[in-house]
């Protein structure tokens, strides 16, 4: 039997509602607020079909640069073969989630900038880079146990 090639071909788990997701969408869907410029991540709602983005971009992060009063127009990037293409695509407010993806970015800003101005009012430098996680200190184990030689027991049968 030939393989379907349909326009939702291969989503059935993409598209599929989440363990204890199911049922009615909470209310706070719809009151969320998006502006242009916003960072969104688009993830299809398998329970909405209306306004659903096509599966290559589900899972896509990208910048709003158009609001309605049910959907929101948000540019993309789609890989084609070896260049990344700019696409414009118009998805319902259910198929969109304000990203993460800048949070933790926003924080540290904030944080740098209380930093050097506390050190500013000291008088003293302050390094703001962020460091990769150093090796552990050397340690001894503690114990009075002594390594254990373990060996395969040999295979009997009992036929």
């Amino acid at each position: 039997m030939g393989h379907s090639a349909g326009l939702r071909a291969g989503t059935r788990y993409a598209y599929a509602r989440g363990f204890k997701k199911k049922g009615m969408i909470p209310l706070s869907t719809y009151m969320r607020i998006y502006k242009v410029g916003d960072i969104v991540d688009v993830v299809a709602n398998g329970a909405v079909q209306k306004g659903m983005p096509y599966k290559v971009y589900h899972g896509k992060t990208g910048v709003i640069f158009n609001v309605t009063k049910s959907a929101v127009g948000v540019i993309l990037y789609k890989q084609v073969r070896n260049r990344y293409i700019e696409k414009r695509v118009n998805v319902r407010i259910e198929h969109v989630r304000h990203s993460r993806s800048r949070e933790e970015f926003l924080t540290r800003v904030k944080e740098n900038a209380k930093k050097r101005r506390e050190a500013k009012e000291k008088g003293e430098t302050v390094f703001l880079k962020r460091q990769p996680v150093k090796p552990r200190e050397a340690h001894k184990v503690a114990g009075d146990v002594k390594p254990e030689s373990i060996a395969p027991v040999a295979y009997e049968t009992t036929i």
